[in-house]
């Protein structure tokens, strides 16, 4: 049953947001109805009445964890100052927002959990169709962050780049002698003007 009532839209937010962080923190094995709806302190009856399946759940839970981390993505893009950059200050830029600005434990798992879900919702039609209007979100936001470095792109090109960061890091993440931000960078850096050439307008103005 879907929410009708004020009530019910918060209560069926607050199971969304319990199983996203279920999800973040212990991946897809993590969310399952008990474990949510004490997360979001609801009866445990309540995952039944809002959502047809546990499924069904899940697939607001990605779509939920997604929508946050593009929000976060432009959010953090919105701060950018407008200058032209090098490539090498534009791959910084660029590994900032897609990896993060520190190699720790945290920022890891956060990966971890990014990339989990990728492989997961490859298997799954409803939550492949959930990635691809992230991955394409995300590729969206990365040209205004290139714009705002007096460098021009496309959103296909965009796209190429955010693949090749997830690509470099998620290698990263299996070997221990590397970070995952100095990997990522090493290969935004080699690409980069072919990618993102800078904007001669903005050179010649």
């Amino acid at each position: 049953m879907t929410a009708v009532t004020p009530k019910g839209e918060r209560r069926r937010y607050a199971l969304v947001s319990a199983a996203a962080e279920l999800l973040a923190e212990g991946g897809f094995e993590a969310v399952r109805h008990r474990a949510v709806a004490q997360r979001a302190g609801l009866p445990l009856a309540s995952t039944t009445y809002y959502f047809s399946s546990l499924d069904d759940l899940i697939i607001s839970a990605v779509e939920h964890i997604g929508m946050l981390e593009v929000a976060q993505l432009r959010a953090r893009i919105a701060g950018l100052s407008r200058r032209r950059r090098t490539a090498e200050t534009t791959a910084d830029m660029v590994v900032d927002l897609l990896v993060g600005e520190e190699d720790d434990a945290r920022v890891a798992e956060q990966l971890i959990s990014r990339y989990e879900r990728y492989i997961v919702c490859a298997r799954q039609p409803e939550l492949r169709e959930i990635q691809r209007r992230v991955l394409h979100q995300r590729s969206v936001a990365v040209v205004e962050a290139i714009e705002r470095s007096a460098r021009i792109t496309r959103v296909d090109m965009a796209y190429h780049l955010v693949c090749m960061v997830d690509g470099a890091v998620m290698a990263a993440l299996v070997d221990d002698q590397q970070a995952p931000r100095g990997v990522a960078r090493a290969a935004v850096i080699d690409v980069i003007d072919m990618l993102a050439p800078v904007d001669q307008r903005a050179v010649s103005a």
